[in-house]
């Protein structure tokens, strides 16, 4: 198959041998004069001329797929329809204004906000197997709109299993935090670090980098906290405790989400008096 370089340049020798070979008129006869060796020119002329443009349709079909490859859906898109769902919750019973927001992968998504939380104005925007860009990539639909007074971010596991590098996902979470300070300076952002977790025990080296790197980071930024809950959710062997986990050894039990809720409500306002 032709590529649309190569059928331009087809195309583009021919014009230029056209331009390089002017025919030759008689003057005696008005007619027009060829000699041998002009003749072998205008015939492979000819087939090129020909070639080119038979093939031109398969080229541009190429052509258009190279496009749709370049335009292809957005990696954010396969959340659409649950984002589209938050706002449709919006429009028919609003979310309270200056709440605290939750938002994040499937330990947000799983987690009952209002049972651990009844004496704050709680709204869950979790949505499952996300990472952290796509929560910045939605946060100007599912976050700003609320104005919440805290947003409380947990992501960052799915990340790591997607192969990203501890510095990579730093860089994710200050990308986050930019785009929801550009419409809401004055907002607490807190980040729940990352687990341990018994599946994914392989990536601990790196989920300690990533929470590392991260509290480094939120030390020198104002009005940001980091909830570590790395030791409490180990067993005395220093392994993930299989009590704090769900059968998948990955998502957490409701004893999991317990401590969760212990060492969140400091970062939350309102909160002095911890359960």
């Amino acid at each position: 198959m032709l590529t649309p370089l190569a059928r331009g340049s087809s195309l583009q020798r021919a014009r230029l041998c056209l331009i390089a070979q002017p025919v030759r008129l008689s003057p005696r006869l008005g007619t027009t004069s060829v000699k041998s060796h002009d003749t072998a020119l205008i015939t492979a002329l000819i087939t090129a001329l020909i070639t080119a443009l038979i093939l031109a349709p398969i080229a541009s079909d190429g052509w258009s797929q190279e496009n749709r490859t370049d335009t292809a859906e957005s990696p954010h898109e396969k959340w659409e329809s649950a984002i589209e769902e938050f706002q449709q919750q919006e429009r028919s019973l609003p979310s309270p204004q200056n709440g605290i927001l939750f938002i994040g992968s499937s330990s947000i998504r799983k987690w009952d906000l209002a049972k651990d939380f009844p004496e704050q104005p709680v709204i869950n925007r979790g949505f499952g197997g996300s990472q952290i860009a796509d929560s910045t990539f939605f946060a100007p639909r599912i976050v700003t709109p609320l104005h919440p007074r805290v947003v409380v971010l947990y992501a960052g596991d799915n990340d790591l299993a997607a192969g990203l590098t501890p510095t990579q996902v730093l860089t994710d979470f200050q990308a986050f935090v930019a785009r929801v300070r550009a419409d809401l300076p004055h907002t607490k952002i807190v980040f729940i670090a990352i687990k341990p977790s018994i599946s994914r025990w392989h990536l601990v080296a790196n989920v300690r980098e990533a929470n590392q790197l991260i509290w480094t980071w939120i030390q020198s930024q104002k009005n940001l906290g980091y909830v570590n809950i790395d030791p409490a959710m180990l067993a005395e062997n220093g392994r993930p405790n299989p009590d704090l986990f769900a059968p998948d050894g990955l998502h957490l039990s409701r004893q999991g989400y317990e401590i969760w809720t212990r060492l969140l409500r400091p970062h939350l306002p309102n909160t002095a008096t911890q359960r």
